[in-house]
């Protein structure tokens, strides 16, 4: 028995929510897996409300949970920073949610921006470091509101901190090689993808100091793990090679700042925010878990059914694979495939057909009932 929190969230959450867990209904009951489902009334209408952003006592039922699914946050009602602070980052850091997992894989049947590009040359994973870096709120103003007003934002790194997020990374490169995920690509064709590679992206060429640990820790942690490959690339460089070349790369581990940019990109490449799914990880799964699509809420088209459900849906995926039920999420992926790759299937708009948000996760839903 599983406990899912979920949490709809604002905007488009709850329509995109409704369609995946809808989805993991279905599973529970093909795959014997005894789910259950515990909501919780978090986010913009809560806070509008009661002023409450995410009191402790829901902290504690949350931690009862094996994982939470979180549909989206972000009211233009609410000050910038409140629920960002007060909820998703409450949740990543009191359950040391340190490795923010982005898959970007381009399905068949979705256009990538990028030229030239298909399924065979878009399939990595971002690990991004999730509990420290400039993210952990070290810094102050002086002067605030006056012409000598000083702002400091501080990045804060620790060894435990940067090395555990290393060993993650290598520990799915490996597992990535030995399930030959880079699809019919050659280990000796450089130019055209490789399996079992960590690539570091960090600037260490101008954060001498906390950028340094992070290269150290990197061939230190390096040398534990003989069969897997390794390079570095400096930040600005890693998105140029995402543009020109993203073949090159297998599993990416970077920094929370730098992690939070290269993944939006690396959404872009495969398709958009729409198909774009991550995980908040505690590895050791001492707390919970949190699956979320990278879109916004999107305010604008909140109920109108527009919403692509595809991000949810693909969250859902890394939620049954980190519960232990990898048939079930392989069946997710398998479905959301060949739903995609349908050219008379469902789209939404921001995939160039007009399907709405319930007619996609019925399609997935009839997809993965045909198995």
């Amino acid at each position: 028995m599983a406990t899912i929190g979920v949490i709809p969230g604002d905007g488009v959450g709850p329509e995109v929510i409704r369609e995946a867990v809808a989805i993991l209904e279905d599973l529970g009951a093909a795959h014997g897996l005894g789910l259950e489902f515990s909501s919780f009334d978090l986010g913009s209408d809560r806070y509008l409300r009661t002023t409450e952003v995410l009191p402790d006592s829901v902290v504690q039922d949350l931690a009862r949970c094996d994982a939470i699914l979180l549909g989206a946050i972000g009211d233009p009602r609410v000050p910038p920073g409140v629920l960002e602070k007060g909820l998703l980052l409450k949740i990543r850091f009191d359950f040391q949610q340190y490795i923010n997992l982005r898959p970007v894989q381009l399905f068949p049947g979705v256009e990538t921006p990028i030229k030239g590009k298909g399924p065979e040359q878009i399939d990595l994973v971002v690990v991004r470091e999730n509990n420290e870096d400039l993210y952990v709120g070290a810094g102050g103003f002086t002067r605030k509101g006056t012409p000598e007003e000083v702002a400091i934002q501080t990045s804060v790194n620790t060894r435990a901190g940067v090395e555990r997020c290393l060993r993650y990374a290598f520990d799915l490169a490996d597992r990535r090689a030995k399930a030959r995920v880079f699809r019919g690509l050659s280990d000796d064709d450089r130019s055209a993808g490789r399996r079992g590679l960590v690539s570091l992206v960090a600037k260490t060429n101008v954060l001498t100091y906390a950028h340094d640990l992070w290269n150290r820790a990197f061939e230190e942690v390096a040398r534990d793990y003989p069969s897997i490959k390794t390079d570095y690339h400096h930040v600005d460089a890693c998105c140029m090679r995402l543009v020109v070349s993203p073949e090159r790369y297998d599993v990416i581990v970077t920094t929370n700042m730098f992690g939070d940019i290269i993944t939006d990109l690396g959404a872009v490449l495969q398709g958009g925010m729409g198909v774009a799914a991550s995980g908040n990880l505690n590895p050791e799964r001492k707390y919970p878990s949190m699956f979320e699509p990278v879109h916004g809420s999107a305010p604008d088209i909140a109920g109108t059914g527009k919403a692509n459900p595809i991000a949810a849906i693909l969250s859902i995926g890394l939620l049954l694979d980190h519960l232990g039920a990898a048939d079930a999420g392989n069946a997710v992926r398998s479905a959301v495939k060949r739903v995609l790759a349908d050219p008379d299937g469902p789209r939404t708009p921001d995939l160039g057909g007009s399907g709405s948000t319930s007619e996609v996760g019925r399609a997935v839903r009839e997809a993965i009932g045909r198995g």
